[in-house]
Formats: structure tokens, sequence, C-alpha cells
């Protein structure tokens, strides 16, 4: 008993401590640099989405090379994230958010450039998947660590009682961009490839922007000690919310890779046509994900449990309308349930697993977290093998697998009791001290 009063007192110390080092407006102002430059990774997977498909037609490419080169980058980004996670707890957030900005714009720019070749004739069009492959896997290895640190950041900055606001505000900056991104598709007119040199572009002037804007005055390799962690996925403290994300995510992919030809087919919507019917659809979704993680996540005093109960409610009522009714304004609501849905229970359990372990082990649980995200893109072909026998099998799958979940998270005693703060580890907001240099 003793040992957990030291141990929760260290953590205290420890999380007051970065409280302690820049303002409350200073912190505001720095969460402010960091949504704005974390927009670009929403964008760039609409615009992947959106311009893969009409590309990988030209190049005679299957539908299973396609999502195989995003299913490979996930499961690269699996186990990196992990480590970049860890990283960031040694060498300092901003390090690890800049390697990953910059991998995110240098992969976009050259499975551009690999695209641009093969439309052009000059490789060979049997060179040009596996290099696809290749390019992406950059994005994968090294574009893993932003999404940790960032979350990782903005623990080490926020009291418990201010971690989920301060997390729904990071995952809001992904659903902006999501919105924006069929603003960018639109230079396609130009040029098929132009949003992805766009966003290339929007990536590396996001990490200039961390690089001279965001101050990370204290890094957490001054508190080497205490910030040496072990934790692992299978840890009892955050498994279940590891297996809560991995489900969450194989059900989130559904949508987004079977929209369009959910359009085309039961619709009957003209493939031409099928773009602008999919960027409303998504433009719908990542909208009302916003409006969820920036007024009802920041605004209602809601707990965690509440939180991830509803948005599992809402994604269910989502699927059940994607299952019934086969006229477009309805799938449209439906998506704007389902992103409201995702909008509120992917802040909700993200900052639970923060607040379930020590701040030394803020960017372990973020990596971990962040990989486990990645999982359901893994199983991209998966999903297209049930659309392949029925466009309304993998709705049928996610809403079972959602019905799943929720149970699991009433049985379980750990997400039950999700985001419950203990009084004697509460942190109250200090007055800054005299500041350190800004490394």
């Amino acid at each position: 008993m003793d040992d957990a009063k030291s141990q929760a007192q260290q953590d205290a110390d420890l999380e007051a401590a970065f409280a302690r080092v820049t303002t409350p407006a200073e912190r505001k102002r720095a969460f402010m640099i960091l949504f704005l430059s974390l927009v670009c990774m929403g964008a760039g997977q609409t615009v992947l989405y959106a311009i893969l498909p009409p590309a990988a037609r030209e190049l005679h490419l299957s539908a299973l090379q396609m999502t195989s080169v995003v299913s490979v980058s996930a499961l690269i980004w699996v186990f990196s994230s992990t480590y970049w996670g860890l990283k960031s707890d040694k060498w300092g957030r901003k390090p690890v958010m800049l390697l990953g900005l910059v991998a995110f714009g240098v992969s976009f720019a050259l499975l551009a450039g690999v695209l641009e070749l093969g439309l052009r004739h000059l490789i060979p069009v049997v060179f040009v998947f596996p290099v696809m492959v290749a390019m992406r896997s950059i994005y994968g290895t090294f574009g893993s660590g932003t999404s940790p640190a960032a979350q990782a950041y903005v623990a080490d900055r926020t009291t418990k009682e201010e971690r989920l606001q301060g997390i729904a505000t990071i995952n809001a900056a992904f659903s902006l961009g999501t919105a924006l991104g069929p603003g960018i598709v639109v230079l396609s007119v130009i040029d098929l490839l132009a949003p992805f040199y766009f966003v290339s572009a929007l990536a590396l002037g996001s990490a200039a922007m961390i690089w001279f804007l965001l101050p990370e005055r204290t890094a957490p390799k001054s508190h080497a000690r205490q910030l040496k962690s072990s934790l692992r996925w299978y840890d009892k403290r955050i498994l279940p919310f590891v297996m809560f994300t991995v489900g969450l995510s194989l059900v989130g992919t559904i949508p987004v890779q079977t929209m369009g030809f959910f359009f085309i087919d039961v619709l009957h919507v003209a493939a031409k046509e099928s773009t602008q019917f999919t960027m409303v659809g998504q433009i719908a979704s990542a909208m009302s994900a916003l409006v969820a993680q920036l007024l009802v996540v920041q605004q209602l005093d809601l707990s965690v449990r509440q939180l991830t109960a509803w948005g599992c409610v809402a994604i269910i009522l989502g699927f059940v309308i994607f299952l019934t009714v086969a006229q477009f304004a309805p799938l449209v609501f439906a998506l704007v349930l389902i992103g409201f849905g995702f909008g509120m229970a992917r802040p909700g359990f993200t900052s639970a697993a923060s607040l379930a372990v020590t701040s030394k082990e803020q960017g372990a649980v973020a990596g971990i977290l962040s990989g486990a995200s990645a999982t359901g893109f893994i199983a991209g072909p998966l999903v297209g093998a049930m659309y392949d026998i029925s466009p309304y099998l993998p709705y049928a799958f996610g809403g079972v697998a959602l019905v799943g979940l929720f149970a699991y998270m009433l049985i379980s005693p750990t997400l039950r009791n999700a985001g419950v703060i203990s009084p004697d580890t509460t942190i109250t907001e200090q007055d800054p001290v005299t500041p350190v240099a800004n490394t």
C-alpha cells in the first residue's frame, strides 16, 4: 500500500511539474498550434481514398492491390507506433512529432511520384505496385510517431480532469482534416495527383510550424529516471482498452472503405458520379465527429463511460440504416450518426487509458493505442471480401461487433470504471514558476 501511495505521489509530482512549466494561456496556444499542425493527417486519409481508386483503375491494379497498399502500411504502424511512443518518453515529444510529419509529407510526395511515372508509362506497371507499397511503408514506419507523441504532449500538460477535453481536441484535428479533404480533392481537376502534392506540402509546412512555434520547455528526458517505462499491450491496466480499440478500429474501416462502392452498387449511382456522393458522405461524417469532439465532449459534463456508450449506440443506429434503407439522404444521415458516435467514443476510451497508467507511461500508452487503432486497416481485404459476397454483409458484421463491444464494456470492470479519477492523485493547476529555456 505504501509503495502504491509513493508511486501515486511521484506521478502527482511529475504531473504538477509539467503543469507548472507554462501558464494556462501558453498551453492553450500550444494546443492550438498542435491542432492546426495535425489537420493534414485527416486530409491525407480523405485524399488517399479518393484518388487511389481511379489511379488504380488507370494502371489496371486490382481492388485487392489497392487496399494492400494501405494494409501493409497499417501492419507496420501497429508495431512502430509503440516504439515511437516509447521514444517520445526519452527524446521529448517534439522530435518524434517532427519526424512523423516529415515522413508523412515525404511518403505522400514519393507515392505521387511513383503513380505519375506509372501513368506516364515511364516505368513498367508491374513495378508500380511494389514501389507504392514501399513508399507508403515510409509513413507506416516513421509517420506513426506523430499521433502518440501528440497525445502524450497533451497528457504531459493537462491535469487528470482536463485530459478528456485535451485529447478530444487532438482527435478533432483529424476530423477537421477529413472534412477539408474534399476541398483538396477538387485540385484533381488540374491534375489527378495534385492533391497528393498539396497534402505533402501541407505536412511539411505543419512540421515547420511545430519546429518554430510549438514550445516544449521541459523535455521528458530530464526526468529520465521516472520516465523509464516497460508498459506492454497485455498489461492488465490497459488490455481491455486495447481490445476495445481493435474492435472499434475494425468497425470504423467499414464505411470508409465501402461507402463509395455501396453508392454505386446499391443506389445505382454512375461510377463517374460516385466520387461526389462519397465526398458528401465523408464531409457529413467528419463534421458530425467534429461537433461531437469540440462541443459534446468539451462542453457537456458526460463521463467517459457515458460518452463511449452513447457513441456505440449512435454507430449501431447508423449501421442499421445502411442495412434497411437504400436512399441517399437517409444514408448521409447514417454517416452523420456514425461520425458523431466515433467522435464521442474515441476520446472517451483514449483518455481513460491515459488515466489508467502513470505519468511516466503516457508516451507508451499513446503508442500502443495508436497501433491498435491501425489494426482495422490491416483487415481491409477482409472487409472487401465480405462486401464482394453482399454489400450489406460488412454492415451486418459491424453491427454485431458493436453490440459485442457494448456488452464487453458493461461486463469489464476496467471499462466500467474507465475515466474514474482517484482523489489522492488529483492535480490542481498551479501558477507558473520561473520558465525553463525552450528546448
